[in-house]
């Protein structure tokens, strides 16, 4: 529902955008699936290594080079260079001419690693997250927006494939009754959401979804969202509404829009989720708005922006009910390992 989030994002009162400046870096309906894929495990003796932050390594010199050969070369050039690679030839000239460079540089700085030179790798998994929640065709200002799907998409970032994915509805029940906008816009029906459990219920098997999948103890993990709202706004207000604190795990995670135009060096404008997939030469898959189908398509930008060469890191961060931006200069840490939601009283 990213056009829909794209509405009600200014009716917000209850989370505030600091003014911290963003950074600019380069930086089916199923229930949960099969267990992480053993022979796409990555190595989990110790974190993903770090970016090193000293860019006068003569590796650097090299891929500035191809960088700028790179830069002259025109899109039928760019295709058949692509092409002689076995790399994808989709998309518009800008996300080719990404892909070249990511390529060279990923070349260089996998021969730089051997050497015991500069790596380029983060998390071991990225976990996609797009809620679905009640709404109106006019939101009025106070209305609470309750959480009516719970899907959740797992990346593994060394194999580039999803392995894994989760999904349960909630019942909501500030305003049980779904609107007919919400049942057209979602494909939620009112039986699905009447025999779903409320959200702390649903909130506790994703915790041990994640704890089966050892994110957090094993594997160093990132949640990912479709821009800001889902969790600075919709689970935010959730937790709220069902009494219980906001859960560790998702107070910081990746806004893929944002890395999205950064990397990409695109707009804001050109960050939706319909024309992201577009841009990179991919079409919708599923049901649009199905929260389950949002995810998976996510997942497959971000699974392409890997394959780019973009190195995809928390950028946004939730604290004292404020949304905020974490800084490209931060130190990469991963999601802290999922425990069961506390109550507030």
């Amino acid at each position: 529902m990213d056009e829909h989030k794209e509405n009600i994002h200014a009716e917000d009162v209850n989370v505030k955008m600091s003014n911290t400046r963003e950074e600019v870096g380069v930086s089916t309906e199923a229930k949960p699936c099969s267990r992480i894929c053993p022979a796409g495990e990555p190595d989990p003796q110790g974190s993903p290594p770090q970016s090193n932050s000293d860019f006068s390594h003569p590796v650097y010199k090299e891929i500035a080079l191809a960088n700028g050969h790179i830069n002259r070369m025109s899109k039928d050039e760019l295709r058949i260079k692509l092409a002689e690679l076995h790399l994808d030839t989709r998309g518009v000239k800008d996300v080719m001419k990404k892909r070249l460079k990511s390529h060279y540089k990923k070349q260089k700085l996998m021969q730089s690693a051997a050497e015991g030179g500069p790596t380029d790798t983060y998390y071991h998994y990225i976990c996609v997250v797009d809620f679905e929640a009640t709404c109106e065709e006019d939101n009025p200002s106070d209305f609470h927006h309750e959480i009516i799907e719970f899907p959740m998409v797992l990346i593994n970032t060394h194999t580039l494939e999803i392995v894994d994915s989760f999904q349960e509805y909630v019942k909501p029940e500030l305003n049980p009754q779904l609107s007919d906008f919400c049942v057209k816009l979602t494909g939620i029906t009112q039986k699905m959401v009447d025999e779903a459990d409320p959200f702390p219920d649903v909130l506790q098997r994703v915790v041990a979804w994640l704890q089966e999948r050892e994110l957090g103890t094993k594997y160093k993990y990132a949640i990912l969202t479709d821009g800001a709202w889902d969790m600075s706004k919709f689970l935010n207000i959730q937790c709220r509404l069902s009494r219980i604190r906001y859960p560790q795990f998702a107070k910081k995670w990746i806004n893929i829009r944002k890395s999205y135009g950064n990397f990409y060096k695109v707009p804001r404008t050109q960050t939706k989720l319909s024309t992201m997939l577009e841009k990179l030469g991919l079409k919708y898959e599923g049901r649009p708005h199905s929260g389950l189908d949002d995810s998976r398509n996510i997942a497959r930008i971000a699974l392409r922006m890997l394959q780019d060469g973009c190195q995809l890191r928390v950028n946004e961060r939730i604290h004292a009910g404020q949304l905020l931006s974490v800084p490209s200069s931060a130190p990469v840490e991963g999601a802290p390992p999922p425990h069961n939601p506390r109550s507030r009283d």
